[in-house]
């Protein structure tokens, strides 16, 4: 049991507030033919919807399972204390004007405050909150009409939880066939976040899969929870995470004041976890459905068949590019799907089947089966129903019946595919999810939501991942101050940790610079000290060869900055890598992998990556990069040392993740991959650090 059970399943509901929001849960209770007890609160009137009233929240027969609290901000305070004494088992707090109102309006935050204070241990869900749709059990903590229908009993549905009272309207309104079993608002999170929200949920043997429409993380441990939970029960996650854009974060900031974490470290955490990212709404609805009907796919291979070579085109177009694809059909196999069509029909993947067998079901059940008999993880029927209020659909029923036949004879996993939302008909839509096949509505949105439950079946293959790494307080430099480290001093700090650093030494004159290389040897790099970006500002001069080079590029360098710094030039390079780790206020330590060099912010060839990172999370993320090719021999050319490079990172980021507390900034750029088993090392590196004190 979770302590929001006896909220999200109550067997009895009270309702406070006798305005139209009030009134409108209870008749959409009535309306839901919600069996348990209703209990509307108001001082004045005797009953509501002809449901008996009671004047306060003291005079009710028992301390309610859930209460709708639909009163001013003022008074739902007192409202609150008031259930929480009574014991009830939790309340949705409907007001707004708490800490969504921003920093102009002290009362909101003082109110919020407050609130969570009457609480006490009593759950409390919002304020700022349009509440809770139960459709399994008919219990509708709603205040608004809903266009979702009750759970008959056995039947399964998802659960949705949104940071949004009108995109949760909405999510009820849709014709796609999508079984809804609960759907959530959460508001401001000011007690109950989103995390402990979706793991009561996700508890309820009703509840298929989960999706999370979210502003806003509320807690890291409490989704590591969320997604360790889920994928024990085998329910899995999609979650449509917004504020990429600038103008999406301020959005969502004066509305809810819940937006947390980057997005490159949001999407980060939710590959971690297991949890899909789509970035639609019909695409989070899409993939919700698929998930329900067939859960997580095995792998990324798909098949398609159509009868048009245009649509087989445009499946093909659409998947380029994609970690979901068409396979090219092994010998044995096109041979297999060729005698089923017969000499005229061009046999690929995509499959255009042409209408030589059209309305023939036998032959289409044989044609279908050839087909999906290549162990594909999903199989896709392109089929736009005709609009049966002018046409007649009835071959196109002996279609779905074939490919329902195939399927079941081959032990495959089907999804019919309208290229067009209309062309699918919420009616033939439950239907063939009662066939377990999916019905998937728009091309772009069935692939999206292909490559999301692949990438969930391909991450639960893998150990779940430790923790976030929370750091500690160990400063990697003794002293007091923020500041900005120049190259030599993070380079002694990183060398002295174990990290593959090339030797170099400091010069405060020509003479001493030219007395350092004796000892080095040639080639050697000379670069000015104290300078953020050194090649922007000609800071640098590299494989100085003889004294005179030396001598010459010093006295150049000299007045750029703080003094000089040499060292041994690094040979054989294959490659260059950019390695950069930054603190996110939710996330800690974020490590950025990527193309290095001059061109870094031209080529945006990156990951991003939470520590710790394991090994092979950083090989998956190096191999990636669009530079991968290139370490890995592209065309005959060497390849580079790769396991040098994965230790490399890897070192550096247990360095980072050791002194997380500390580390506002570490740059690493580049780190030169040289030939096989030369290894990688750092040439430059920026070390920034928050204010610290620590003893000498």
């Amino acid at each position: 049991m979770t302590r929001l059970d006896r909220l999200l399943r109550p067997k009895s509901i009270a309702i406070i507030g006798g305005g139209a929001f009030g009134t409108n849960v209870v008749e959409q209770c009535l309306k839901m033919d919600y069996t348990g007890a209703i209990w509307p609160v108001h001082p004045s009137r005797t009953d509501v919807h002809g449901v008996v009233a009671f004047k306060s929240v003291a005079d009710l027969p028992a301390a309610p399972d859930a209460a709708f609290v639909a009163v001013n901000r003022n008074l739902t305070i007192e409202i609150i204390r008031q259930l929480s004494a009574l014991g009830a088992g939790g309340a949705i707090c409907f007001a707004a004007g708490f800490r969504e109102t921003g920093n102009d309006d002290a009362d909101g935050e003082r109110l919020q405050q407050e609130l969570v204070a009457a609480a006490g241990d009593m759950p409390i869900i919002g304020p700022n909150c349009y509440g809770l749709i139960n459709y399994a059990d008919g219990a509708l903590l709603w205040p608004d009409q809903h266009g979702g229908i009750r759970l008959q009993p056995g039947e399964r549905g998802v659960a949705i939880i949104t940071q949004s009272s009108n995109i949760a309207c909405n999510l009820t309104m849709q014709q796609r066939g999508l079984p809804i079993a609960f759907l959530m608002t959460a508001g401001n999170q000011a007690q109950t976040g989103l995390s402990e929200m979706a793991l009561g949920l996700i508890e309820d043997e009703r509840v298929s899969c989960l999706g999370l429409h979210i502003e806003g993380f509320d807690s890291v441990a409490g989704f590591e929870r969320l997604a360790k939970r889920a994928r024990e029960l085998g329910k899995p996650i999609v979650a449509m995470k917004v504020g990429r854009s600038e103008q999406a974060r301020a959005a969502t900031i004066s509305h809810t004041a819940s937006l947390a974490g980057s997005d490159a470290g949001s999407a980060a955490f939710l590959k971690r976890l297991g949890i899909a990212r789509v970035d639609s709404i019909p695409s989070f609805l899409e993939t919700l459905k698929l998930l329900h009907v067939l859960g997580p796919l095995q792998g990324r291979r798909l098949s398609s068949m159509s009868c048009s070579g245009g649509e087989a085109s445009v499946m093909a177009d659409t998947a380029d590019g994609r970690r979901v694809g068409f396979p090219a059909l092994s010998a044995e196999h096109r041979a297999q799907v060729k005698e089923a069509l017969g000499p005229l029909v061009a046999v690929a993947n995509p499959l255009d089947y042409n209408t030589f067998i059209w309305n023939d079901e036998a032959a289409m059940a044989k044609a279908f089966g050839a087909m999906v008999s290549g162990g594909f993880d999903l199989n896709m029927l392109v089929l736009d129903f005709p609009r049966n209020d002018r046409c007649s659909d009835a071959d196109w029923l002996t279609a779905v019946n074939a490919f329902d036949t195939a399927l079941r004879a081959n032990g495959a996993k089907g999804a019919i595919v309208a290229s067009m939302l209309e062309n699918l008909p919420e009616h033939h839509a439950l239907a063939l999810m009662k066939r377990g096949i999916v019905p998937l509505q728009g091309i772009v949105e069935a692939f999206d939501a292909a490559e999301a439950a692949a990438f969930i079946g391909e991450a639960w293959k893998q150990p779940f991942t430790s923790p976030l790494w929370r750091g500690r307080a160990d400063p990697p430099h003794k002293g007091e101050g923020k500041g900005v480290f120049d190259e030599a001093t993070t380079k002694a700090l990183l060398r002295e940790a174990g990290l593959a650093v090339p030797e170099g030494m400091c010069a405060a004159s020509v003479a001493e610079t030219v007395s350092a290389v004796q000892t080095l040897g040639f080639p050697v790099a000379l670069k000015a000290l104290g300078v953020a970006h050194k090649s922007e500002l000609g800071a640098v001069r590299l494989d100085l060869k003889s004294a005179d080079d030396v001598r010459t590029a010093a006295e150049a360098l000299l007045p750029l900055g703080t003094g000089l710094y040499v060292e041994p030039m690094v040979e054989g390079g294959i490659g260059e890598l950019i390695v950069g780790v930054t603190r996110d206020p939710l996330f800690g330590p974020v490590m950025t992998l990527g193309t290095g060099g001059v061109l870094v912010e031209l080529l945006k060839d990156s990951a991003t990556l939470l520590l710790p990172a394991s090994r092979t999370e950083i090989e998956a993320a190096l191999q990636g990069l669009r530079l991968y090719p290139l370490l890995d021999g592209y065309r005959g050319r060497p390849k580079a040392d790769i396991a040098a490079a994965i230790d490399a990172i890897l070192a550096i980021s247990r360095f980072a993740a050791d002194h997380a507390d500390t580390i506002e900034e570490l740059d690493i750029n580049p780190l030169i991959v040289c030939g096989g088993g030369k290894g990688a090392w750092i040439a430059d590196a920026l070390l920034v650090l928050k204010e610290v004190s620590c003893p000498m």
